[in-house]
């Protein structure tokens, strides 16, 4: 069992500690944060809860059954009842069907909570881990793109109220 817990300051601490953690594990499928995002991880952390603050995105912490952070889904670019869909699950989760029940949980508050009709989601045809993840969550694989050089896919969602 997984909870989602929206981003707070408190949660600052637990977050810088599971990227760094998980760093080498997410670059072997997602484009490195790069050295920028550590050193000014507390200048970022506050500019996303102003983000936040403004209704312009809506960051949340996924925590297992034990109360430690195993990952984050977020929803940015907020506009006209739409996001973009962001997730992660940290090495240790990987595989235990927490993406899927974290994405499902954000899919529900999207709906209910912040009032969003439909989402997107951006994979590379290679993550089909995260692909699998998509389609259990009901979105639909779409356009074709490309990101940082790799094939990719565009998903979207309907969300029903």
């Amino acid at each position: 069992m997984v909870t989602l817990e929206r981003l707070r300051a408190g949660h600052a601490e637990a977050l810088l500690s599971f990227e760094r953690e998980n760093r080498e594990y997410f670059a072997r499928t997602v484009p490195d944060r790069g050295d920028a995002y550590f050193t000014g991880f507390t200048d970022r952390h506050r500019a996303l809860l102003a983000e936040q603050a403004a209704g312009t995105c809506h960051f949340h912490v996924v925590l297992d059954a034990d109360g430690h952070l195993v990952g984050r889904v977020n929803l940015v670019d907020v506009v006209d009842g739409t996001a973009e869909l962001g997730y992660r699950v940290g090495e240790r989760a990987a595989g235990r069907g927490v993406a899927t029940a974290a994405v499902g949980l954000v899919c529900e508050a999207a709906a209910t909570a912040y009032g969003l009709r439909a989402l997107t989601a951006v994979t590379t045809l290679d993550n089909t881990a995260s692909r699998a993840v998509l389609r259990r969550c009901g979105f639909t694989e779409a356009d074709p793109l490309t990101v940082d050089g790799r094939p990719a896919l565009l998903h979207r969602r309907a969300l029903l109220p």
